[in-house]
């Protein structure tokens, strides 16, 4: 298969599927590298498609009636994993974390979590790997950009946040 319609091809696979797809699975599906997988959705990046790295794999962004909110959080680094399942026991999908660097500026991290399962992948990710959360820059303070099913769940998580004593006031 020739690299441009492969790549019209991620754009497919992207589009039909129902959550993350790994660059692994694509290098398989596609009998390519890995690397090869990653230059490719860097190059349909600048063609201008919108696709998103997650801890899970490459997702398309949905057009939804869902509402767009942020959420001002600090935590320490246990605080992590009950933070998210407040956020998806809810119904709303934590987009990414973003932290404000002294030097870099804002720093994102796309997330795309929306379930317990989803949360206990990224908190295995976490655990295994050397690398630190985004809110170890920032002594634990970050935000969260949440897609919501209405205000009404976006109210809700503000509530069990605050309660939970991770809502920054």
């Amino acid at each position: 298969m020739e690299a441009a319609a492969r790549r019209a091809a991620i754009l497919s696979v992207l589009e039909q599927a129902e959550g993350p797809v790994s660059a692994a699975a694509l290098a398989k599906q596609f009998s390519v590298s890995r690397q090869i997988i990653v230059g490719d959705v860097a190059l349909l990046r600048a063609g201008g498609a919108d696709i998103a790295a997650t801890p899970r794999g490459y997702v398309l962004p949905r057009d939804s009636a869902a509402l767009l909110r942020t959420v001002a959080c600090v935590h320490d680094r246990e605080g992590m994993t009950r933070e998210l399942e407040i956020m998806v026991d809810q119904g709303c999908q934590v987009v990414d974390v973003v932290v404000e660097h002294p030097v870099y500026g804002q720093l994102t991290g796309q997330l795309h979590l929306s379930s317990r399962y989803d949360v206990g992948e990224f908190i295995r990710s976490v655990s295994e790997s050397s690398a630190k959360p985004l809110s170890d820059l920032t002594g634990g303070i970050h935000l969260h950009t949440l897609l919501c099913p209405s205000e009404e769940a976006f109210q809700r998580v503000r509530a069990a946040l605050d309660q939970a004593g991770f809502l920054l006031k």
